[in-house]
Formats: structure tokens, sequence, C-alpha cells
């Protein structure tokens, strides 16, 4: 399934392209055969033209079903199964990664080595926010949350796709998508989170947003946690 809808996405152009060339050449056929059923004399004629006729219009009504059945896969489900759609997962650098530091026996601070294990790989909360274009603006950063909660926030750069957010608990590196759209969205709700079913603790809630060439930012990234009521 996700095959299919990455390639509806992919050759969503072309293919409209396809059924406008393919709708001219039927349309011309119509015209012909109702300029063929106008002038026909006989009733062999008359029969041969109405069955042109029919065959042509019977064509364009195909195409556009086929063009309206592409729009509707690619504008309405194909969000709903964010794995179809190409997107870039951002890598960290590792020679611009910034210096952890581990503390020495006399409580100073010492610089770790390259290749230490003890550099952190967690991403910085806050990491590839940008104002105005991907942000998440409630759930704050460091908040607590439970129950159902509206995620707000942005979504809106040049060329958009459609924009995702994730959670994932620290140090995971699979992430959960909980919704996706396809609306430019500006400081307004992207969607809801339910809370409910999660153990009590910290959580990474992460927005990603995708042009719609498949290419996308760095994902807005910030820590919440979750308390949720204890069952009696």
């Amino acid at each position: 399934m996700d095959e299919t809808l990455r390639f509806f996405r992919t050759y969503e152009m072309w293919m409209y392209v396809i059924l406008a060339l393919a709708g001219l050449v039927y349309i011309r056929k119509f015209i012909l055969a109702w300029e063929e059923l106008r002038a026909a004399a006989f009733g062999l004629e008359r029969e041969s033209a109405q069955s042109h006729l029919n065959q042509a219009a019977g064509m364009l009504i195909l195409l556009f079903l086929m063009a309206v059945g592409i729009f509707l896969l690619v504008s309405f489900v194909a969000p709903a199964f964010p794995t179809s759609n190409p997107l870039s997962t951002p890598t960290m650098d590792i020679l611009a990664s910034p210096t952890s530091t581990l503390p020495t026996e006399d409580g100073t601070a010492s610089p770790t080595e390259e290749g230490d294990l003890a550099t952190a790989t967690v991403p910085v909360v806050g990491e590839g926010c940008i104002p105005d274009q991907i942000m998440i603006t409630d759930p704050v950063d460091g908040s607590d949350i439970n129950d159902v909660i509206v995620v707000r926030g942005t979504a809106n750069i040049p060329n958009f796709g459609f924009y995702k957010y994730e959670t994932a608990r620290p140090g995971e590196t699979i992430w959960l998508t909980i919704q996706a759209g396809r609306e430019i969205k500006q400081d307004s709700e992207l969607g809801q989170w339910d809370t409910r079913t999660l153990a009590s603790g910290d959580y990474m809630l992460r927005l990603i947003v995708t042009d719609n060439q498949g290419e996308s930012l760095e994902p807005c990234i910030i820590r919440v946690r979750v308390n949720n009521p204890s069952e009696p």
C-alpha cells in the first residue's frame, strides 16, 4: 500500500498530463462522432455514429474519474500513511557535534576524546525549530501533559507538501507517528495527541514539515512529561 501511494504521489503531475492529453484525443473523437451523427441519413450510419459517440463519451467520463481518484489518493489517503511519502531523515554530523564534558575525580570537567562512548547522541531539545516556518507552540518545551491534548504550531515552508508530528522516549530511535496533515498551519491547531495510553514519563515530540518534492526540513523537537493518573 505504501509503495503504491508513494508511486502516485511521485508521478501525480505526469499522470494528470497523460490524462489531459488522452482527454483531448477523446474530445476530438466525441466532436467528430457528433458531427457524423448529425450528418447521418440512414439507420446503419446513425447507429455507427451513435456507437462512436457513446465510446468517446464513456472514455471521457473514465478519464475524469481517474483524475478524481488520483487527486483523492494523493490529497486525502496518502497523509494517513506518512511512510508512503519519501522523507529524508536528518543525520547527525559527528565532526560538527559539540564536545561533551565528563566530571573528573576532583570534580572538574574535562572534555571527552573523539569516539568516546560518553558523547551524547540525544538531539538537543528545540533543535530545528524555525520561527514562522516549523514550530511547536503548544505544548511548550518542558511542560507536563496528560489526557487528550491539542498540539499547536506552525508548518509553513516554501513549496509546502505536508507535515506530521511524532513521539518517542528519550534515547529511542524509532518514532511513532501521531498525526499528519496537508494544510499549511500558522500558529494554529496541528491536531490532537491522546496520551492516555502512554506510561508516565519523559517524551520527545517532534514536528516534521516536508515540501512538495518530498524533501523535509530538520525536525523541530521539544521535550514534555506525561503525567497520567495511576490506576487504582
